[in-house]
């Protein structure tokens, strides 16, 4: 009797067949991952060099030297950099013809790309500073190429400076490929000095025509030489590109010319702006009290210091907030400065008020007091200020021109203190009070206003625009003792000239007189300029001695 076959279960085998199903979804995956997450090694691309370049890198002439590495730059950027940066690394060896490269842990021959052994008469290649020249100007070629744009460039104002008419069709190619406005404009200026060394006439006339939009020194003067006639030939030939290098060079000319004048109209600016806030808490004080106050520039001078007393403790306590460190500091120099002013006031400027050589004497001792107080907290020798990040660099206007951002700076901050003066004084009954004053201050008495009031809070706010003014100084020059002193005359020559008591007198005055100076030092010095600006002040003052702003009121008039 034969065996029963055992019955097969359907549901087993179909769920066993989801199983396996299931079982594949989840699991191929994971090895495809796994396939693809294995690194599949490639073999590297032989460091084969063409015979020329060879010979020309072993010879011993540095002329062809230079050659081989003009060469070098033209092939292929797997290929080339590894050699170049071989040989600027002293990593390249010749043994007689030769060339090897050792980097420390195998020799490979260049002309195969094959594992050698190194030689024992294989002696290292010498880079004087005419190839290491070449070699930076190689590696930059190559890295017009870059994807990385600060790289490219970097590498665009070198080749700008050091490139040769070799050079030009990679230039070229780099050119065709760029598609950033600042780079391409750089290889544009850069293809075009290379074209002035072309022999084809087409492309040196091509080439004056594009650079007349360059203002480079260097630029005016390659033009400048075409045009000039040694023994009565002509260094360039052609008639056609003479002409185009004339315009060109008038052009470049004219806005070197007009760059020159912003400049210096900038700096004049920057000067009245400094005069300004010199002068300003002077103008007030001086105008209201008539005391000559020779600590004024004292009183500056404390702005500074408390600049760098607020920057030595942001430093330390926050420095996440150092780049802010210059506005914390306006307030400290302001009430730093108003304290000292309102307390000169009250012991000694308050005595002396009617006596103009005695009140002269005692703020000159108060400002030697001061200084030496300085002195003996700080030290003799000038503190260290640093200029945060947004105040430091400037804007390029031309090559050679550039227009710094403190002073920048200091020009706003110039226009934001005059404003917040001029607010004080005709919308605040502080301001209503200290305008009667010093139009008439026996009137004013009569009219109630506490005089001797006014005179401490007006010695105040002259004395704390005067630490403002100190805060402005301490991040363009040097922070001592002696800061004050360098700039007291200039402030009284301002508030004479504008006029006692007048902010627009002040204004016009400081613009006036650094406007004068930046003209004035640019044609005759620095020395003979101050010279013939105090004689005509002192002339001025004889014909108008009320200066250019005079007061009006009924007691100044009569």
């Amino acid at each position: 009797m034969s065996p029963t076959p055992p019955r097969v279960d359907g549901w087993l085998l179909l769920r066993a067949a989801l199983l396996s199903l299931i079982g594949l979804l989840v699991f191929v995956p994971f090895l495809v991952m796994a396939q693809s997450a294995t690194p599949v090694s490639s073999p590297a691309a032989p460091l084969a060099l063409p015979a020329p370049v060879i010979a020309q890198l072993t010879s011993d002439d540095s002329d062809l030297r230079v050659q081989g590495i003009r060469a070098l730059a033209q092939l292929p950027e797997p290929l080339a950099r590894p050699v170049l940066t071989a040989l600027e690394s002293g990593q390249l060896r010749v043994a007689g013809t030769r060339l090897l490269l050792d980097d420390g842990s195998q020799v490979l021959d260049l002309a195969t790309g094959a594992k050698t052994p190194l030689p024992d008469d294989a002696g290292e290649i010498t880079v004087n500073n005419r190839l290491r020249r070449e070699l930076g100007t190689a590696l930059a070629l190559l890295d017009l190429a870059s994807a990385d744009t600060t790289t490219r460039r970097s590498a665009a104002a070198k080749v700008l400076a050091d490139a040769e008419i070799e050079s030009l069709p990679l230039i070229e190619r780099a050119l065709a490929a760029e598609r950033d406005p600042e780079i391409r404009e750089t290889l544009q200026m850069g293809r075009a000095e290379l074209m002035l060394k072309s022999p084809d006439a087409t492309q040196r006339r091509e080439a004056v025509e594009l650079l007349a939009a360059s203002s480079r020194p260097e630029i005016r003067a390659a033009l400048a030489a075409m045009l000039e006639s040694p023994g009565g030939t002509p260094n360039e030939p052609d008639s056609a590109v003479r002409a185009a290098a004339q315009t060109s060079l008038a052009s470049i000319e004219r806005r070197i010319a007009l760059g020159n004048a912003v400049a210096t109209l900038f700096t004049g600016v920057s000067l009245g702006s400094v005069l300004l806030l010199v002068a300003l808490g002077l103008a007030i004080t001086y105008g209201l009290i008539g005391v000559i106050n020779m600590a004024h520039g004292e009183l500056m001078m404390i702005g500074a210091y408390a600049t760098y007393v607020v920057q030595v403790q942001v430093r330390q306590w926050a420095p996440e907030y150092f780049a802010w460190y210059p506005v914390l500091a306006l307030p400290v120099a302001f009430l730093s400065a108003a304290l000292v002013g309102v307390l000169l006031e009250r012991t000694v400027i308050r005595f002396l008020y009617g006596r103009p050589l005695e009140t002269l004497l005692a703020t000159w001792g108060i400002s030697l007091i001061l200084i030496q107080a300085m002195r003996t907290i700080f030290g003799a020798q000038n503190v260290g200020l640093e200029n945060p990040a947004w105040l430091s660099g400037g804007f390029a206007l031309l090559p050679g021109i550039v227009l710094p951002y403190n002073r920048i700076a200091i020009i706003l901050f110039a226009v934001l203190v005059l404003v917040s003066t001029w607010l004080i004084l005709t919308r605040t009954r502080l301001g209503l009070f200290i305008r009667s004053v010093t139009q008439n201050r026996p009137m004013a008495s009569c009219c109630g206003v506490p005089t001797a009031r006014v005179d401490m809070m007006a010695f105040g706010l002259g004395s704390g625009i005067a630490g403002l003014g100190g805060v402005a100084l301490s991040q363009i020059g040097n922070v001592g003792p002696d800061l004050g002193q360098t700039y007291i005359i200039d402030a009284f020559m301002v508030v004479v000239l504008g006029g006692v008591g007048q902010l627009a007198g002040a204004v016009s005055a400081a613009m006036g007189l650094g406007l004068l100076s930046k003209l004035l030092e640019g044609q005759i010095g620095a020395v003979l300029a101050k010279i013939v600006i105090l004689v005509g002040i002192i002339l001025f003052i004889q014909r108008r001695p009320q200066g250019l702003f005079a007061l009006r009121g009924r007691f100044v008039d009569s």
